[in-house]
């Protein structure tokens, strides 16, 4: 399922990110396993992945922050980690924790970052005051960080993540603690970003924001499972996803469940959501082992959507490590 990446770009110029068998080893613990990326500029890509999957090593690993113990990194045109202090003041940086001044005040947290990034007292007061502006805060200028709810916060941490206007935002889990509306006001920041120009890289462990990203590579156990647009990830699984409809929803998933070729199947209000194997005609096999087990239940191919593309690579993934065991 992992494209080709370097045949796939949204134009002729360099991309932003290429990575190739970057590797990063604590100890015995093999974190990111010969990874290969490549992220195009002015793209919102998504790193989608579960808790120890590898997504904030390989981040810190594409920042300057760690060294791989193998491969080789270039971001905007500059050899990592050789060349990551020339590489500090292009990027911006952002982690799922508030990481600024919370008995600061908005402004005065923004005065900070500017002074942090060498913009002159001109240059600074300019930025600031279009960030003020564009990020919401023109009535909370005074107002302690601290005080501010979970998503303003983030959006003030964005705010400072990109008063220097970088090229290149890793953000890492941003989202991981504000409610829904705010993350979809933030997702909104983020596209705006991308529309001017910046390149952003995102992981998260949702998969409604991985459905928002223009491309999306999912980490599995330090292994790239799958890379590409949500929609050639989906596409890949036609015919392999089911709705079964079924008065007793219960019986039925217990019917399925562990039925060979059957990869995951999971209750959704009143019906199930069953993905197969590739190469298994599951419609059939389906209703067969829910008239064995005396289930009444109709089932229907449906289209397959993002969670399923997720559950179909990492199962792969752990197939495979389990032959090489």
């Amino acid at each position: 399922m992992v494209a080709d990446a370097q045949a796939i770009a949204f134009s002729g110029a360099a991309p932003a990110i290429r990575a190739r068998g970057v590797t990063k080893r604590f100890g015995a613990l093999v974190a990111v396993d010969h990874v290969d990326l490549t992220v195009p500029k002015a793209s919102v890509y998504g790193f989608l992945g579960p808790n120890g999957s590898g997504k904030s090593t390989t981040i810190r690993m594409l920042c300057g922050l760690l060294t791989p113990n193998e491969g080789a990194i270039e971001v905007l045109g500059l050899r990592i980690p050789e060349q990551a202090e020339a590489l500090r003041l292009r990027i911006g940086y952002m982690t799922q924790k508030f990481s600024l001044f919370e008995d600061l005040t908005v402004r005065e947290n923004l005065e900070f970052l500017a002074a942090v990034q060498g913009l002159d007292r001109t240059r600074a007061k300019q930025r600031i005051d279009e960030l003020v502006e564009a990020y919401d805060f023109a009535d909370r200028q005074k107002q302690l960080a601290g005080t501010m709810s979970g998503g303003q916060k983030q959006r003030l941490a964005l705010a400072g993540a990109v008063i220097h206007k970088p090229e290149l935002l890793f953000l890492d889990e941003p989202t991981s603690a504000v409610d829904p509306e705010s993350r979809r006001d933030f997702w909104e920041k983020l596209f705006d970003l991308a529309d001017a120009g910046t390149t952003l890289l995102v992981s998260t462990h949702y998969m409604d924001e991985a459905e928002r990203c223009h491309r999306i590579a999912i980490l599995d156990h330090g292994h790239l499972v799958a890379d590409g647009s949500p929609d050639e990830l989906t596409r890949a699984l036609d015919g392999r996803s089911f709705e079964v409809h079924a008065s007793e929803p219960r019986r039925a998933q217990r019917a399925l469940v562990g039925l060979d070729g059957v990869l995951s199947v999971a209750q959704i209000g009143n019906q199930l959501r069953v993905l197969v194997r590739e190469g298994v005609a599951a419609d059939a096999s389906l209703a067969q082992a829910l008239r064995q087990a005396g289930v009444d239940a109709d089932v229907a191919a449906s289209m397959p959507n993002l969670e399923d593309v997720f559950v179909s690579a990492t199962h792969g993934a752990k197939a495979a490590m389990g032959k090489g065991a």
